[in-house]
Formats: structure tokens, sequence, C-alpha cells
């Protein structure tokens, strides 16, 4: 499993055919890929390590609080062009990205923890499988790519 994090002053995500919008403030956006052979651990680890990473600056200007301790938005987002290869050609090849059905189970899973570990309130997220206009209002900017295995 690999989550790209942005660490962000706003960010949103717009679907026009599904009259679709939802928007966060300060927090993070995150892109999940979910790769063949993930499982609920690698959901557990990817979601607890992004929710406590410390990628927020404190009274110093330090990077030392997590998304919990500004109590931060998360918007997260189904990207399965993250496990894309490029060793071959000139188009990516995406046979490492899991099956949809097991992609978005273990999506869903992710949403639930991350739920679990910052509020419901604060997550805010895509639809599976649609094509999105994403907004990043990138901080800094902090972009960490988080990896399970």
């Amino acid at each position: 499993m690999r989550a790209l994090l942005q660490r962000v002053k706003e960010g949103g995500v717009f679907i026009p055919s599904e009259n679709y919008e939802r928007n966060i403030g300060k927090g993070i956006v995150l892109l999940l890929g979910v790769k063949n052979g993930d499982t609920i651990e690698d959901v557990n680890f990817v979601a607890d390590k992004c929710c406590n990473l410390r990628i927020f600056s404190d009274e110093n200007g330090k990077m030392n609080l997590s998304i919990k301790d500004v109590k931060g938005e998360m918007l997260i987002i189904s990207q399965f062009t993250l496990y894309g290869t490029t060793q071959k050609g000139n188009r990516p090849s995406f046979s490492e990205s899991a099956k949809p059905d097991l992609a978005n189970e273990l999506y869903e899973k992710f949403i639930a923890r991350v739920k679990e570990n910052i509020s419901t309130e604060r997550v805010k997220t895509g639809l599976f499988g649609e094509m999105m206009d994403v907004k990043i209002i990138n901080d800094g900017p902090v972009t960490i790519l988080v990896e399970s295995k």
C-alpha cells in the first residue's frame, strides 16, 4: 500500500458528473494506492502512520505536530496510478495495482481506520473509480510517501 501525503492549506475534490464536491482546510490531501497482495495489516499500518506523522509546525517552526495535534482535516482519494511502472516503453503499466474489488474494499477500510484516528467529521473522500478534479494548495511544500512492507 502506498500513500502520497501533501500538507495543504486547502484541498478539494470535484466530480461534475456526480455533482459531488468535498473541501478541506488545513490538513492533508492523501492519494492512496492499493497493490496486489495488500491486506488489512497494510491498511492499519499506513493509516496509523499517516495520522501520526509529525509534519505540521509547532510554535518554533519545527515539524513536530501530527494532524491529530493540529486538528487538521484529511481528504482521501483513491489513486491506482501510484503503482504505475515505467521501466518499459512510454506507457505506464498498472499491473501491480490491485483489482478494483480488492482496492475498493481496502480503500473503505483505510477511510474507516483514519476516521478512528482523527474523527469522522475531519475526514472527506473522493469517490472510488471516478474521474475527479483535485485541488491542492500545498503548504511548504511538504510531500511525503508512506509505504507498507
